[in-house]
């Protein structure tokens, strides 16, 4: 029952823990690793908001997308600039701050720095120079979409991360051939402006029978997960305009049957595809290899990269 005198000691019970996590230690001449909400504002840990505070300098992917989320907050540190065109300045100005004692803290845009966003080499530097980091763990645009896809289990908790999908149609094809080939569930994220054409062209590498979750605008006001086989996927975004606004994350179930082991079940496969080869692009010789062997499609897709005509 939603009862308000049940949150009548609220503010006592948020002092307490502010007193509690205050009291912990936060040694000087370090570098907090500081992941922020990818969404909703209440996702800021209550760890991370204190390190914010009592951070000497914050190193901002973006300062104007960071001060948002530090006003709401209403934390005041000074921000400086950390982003992939100035990384290696910013390691140096980071390291000459922990060298005065200082503490500085590293977020990125949203989400974990360093995770499919700059700070990595960061880390790397400040390691490398012999100061402590410390990583403080919050929001995960690949950890939440996994969470809501049901895509792993206890059983099998595998996944892989392969980031952002190639721009271009032949280099992605090519990508999703490899990753889609990995016997786990893959987590991609694609922009807006591709979202249609990469979901075409899963269809494509890996069939249409592959199941493929896709998580919108995670943890924000019109977030949307759904999941479906790649044959109904298209039709699914072309039925309503919104669905193919925002930030997406997508996730590429593994397929019924390890692709490794089907290729090795049928000989014939190699030489079906050379032969096809010799006067069939990759894509169609993987497509009609796949209704002589009854193999997976991805999996042909992958063997005929290996083997097409003038491979080095």
């Amino acid at each position: 029952m939603n009862d308000p005198s049940r949150f009548a000691d609220s503010p006592s019970t948020w002092n307490d823990l502010i007193e509690r996590v205050g009291a912990q230690t936060w040694p000087q001449a370090t570098l907090y690793v500081v992941a922020t909400p990818i969404g909703n504002l209440g996702d800021l840990s209550l760890r991370a908001w204190q390190a914010l505070r009592r951070c000497d300098v914050i190193a901002a992917e973006d300062t104007r997308a960071s001060r948002t989320l530090l006003q709401a907050w209403g934390v005041d540190t000074p921000l400086m600039a950390a982003h992939r065109h100035n990384e290696a300045e910013a390691a140096q100005a980071i390291v000459q701050r922990l060298a005065q004692g200082q503490r500085v803290a590293l977020v990125s845009d949203a989400g974990a720095p360093g995770v499919s966003d700059p700070g990595a080499r960061i880390v790397r530097t400040v390691r490398e120079a012999g100061y402590r980091v410390t990583a403080l763990p919050g929001a995960s645009a690949v950890i939440t979409a996994l969470m809501a896809s049901g895509a792993t289990s206890d059983e099998n908790p595998a996944f892989a991360f392969a980031g952002f999908m190639p721009a271009r149609q032949a280099a992605r094809r090519k990508w999703l051939a490899q990753w889609c080939a990995v016997p786990a569930p893959v987590v991609m994220f694609e922009s807006p402006h591709r979202l249609a054409q990469a979901v075409a062209d899963l269809a494509e590498v890996c069939g249409t029978g592959r199941r493929l979750t896709l998580a919108r605008e995670l943890t924000k006001r019109f977030e949307e997960i759904v999941t479906l086989p790649l044959a109904e996927m298209e039709a699914w975004l072309a039925a309503d305009a919104h669905r193919s606004q925002g930030e997406f994350v997508l996730i590429v179930h593994q397929g019924e049957e390890d692709p490794a082991q089907a290729g090795a079940s049928d000989p014939r496969a190699a030489e079906v595809l050379d032969a096809l080869l010799e006067t069939l692009s990759v894509r169609d010789a993987a497509r009609v290899a796949a209704k002589l062997t009854g193999l997976p499609r991805d999996e042909l897709y992958t063997m005929a990269l290996a083997r097409r005509p003038g491979k080095t």
